[in-house]
């Protein structure tokens, strides 16, 4: 793949929260498209699994051909960052799935649904992150939680108690908590180094 100074990235378009994610990538030079077809990957160098409703994200992405293609480009290792639905479909496993409910996988982490309850006991906090200098604002909302994490994982985040909520292995990066919504740029600004990066290594 050949790259550029605006690398070409795609948001996973089928439910969530997808303007957000394409107006941060914008703002920080990406070239971003919508990706709701298998045909749109191979447009891209990376991709954006955005928040919204795991379940229905994935019955979608099933019902568009999506499933086999994007678990596909992860194990091919296409960088993927994932927001709090986002990191549910990158995890391995999956504590309190609907029946029937499927990830895309390829990071090897057990992640809780809506571990901190419904819509009414969304959050804010501040957070320290591995490699950020100063607090990162974050935003929970029906977030899940990572219960375990696989010998690859690099934790980037935990919370005051020690849960787990932002990792990384290889070029797959995941939050529990939503940067897009509280205009947090790093976690997207990381993403994007991990894209060209790829994209040089493949020249």
């Amino acid at each position: 793949m050949v790259t550029s100074l605006r690398p070409r990235v795609g948001v996973l378009a089928l439910q969530g929260d997808v303007r957000e994610h394409v107006r941060m990538l914008d703002g920080l030079g990406a070239d971003t498209s919508l990706v709701r077809r298998p045909a749109d990957l191979a447009a891209v160098e990376g991709l954006v699994l955005p928040g919204g409703e795991s379940s229905v994200i994935d019955k979608l992405a099933r019902a568009f051909g999506m499933q086999h293609p994007i678990r596909d480009v992860v194990a091919q290792g296409l960088p993927v960052f994932g927001t709090c639905a986002g990191l549910i479909l990158l995890a391995d496993r999956v504590e309190g799935a609907i029946a029937g409910q499927e990830t895309f996988g390829g990071l090897d982490v057990t992640v809780r649904r809506n571990a901190f309850g419904g819509q009414n006991e969304s959050f804010e906090t501040a957070l320290a992150v591995d490699g950020f200098a100063g607090p990162v604002p974050a935003s929970f909302i029906r977030a899940p939680l990572i219960t375990e994490v696989g010998p690859r994982v690099r934790v980037l985040a935990r919370l005051s108690d020690g849960g787990v909520v932002a990792v990384e292995q290889g070029r797959l990066l995941a939050t529990a908590f939503h940067p897009e919504v509280s205009g947090e740029r790093r976690f997207h600004d990381r993403f994007l180094a991990r894209v060209r990066e790829a994209s040089l290594s493949s020249r």
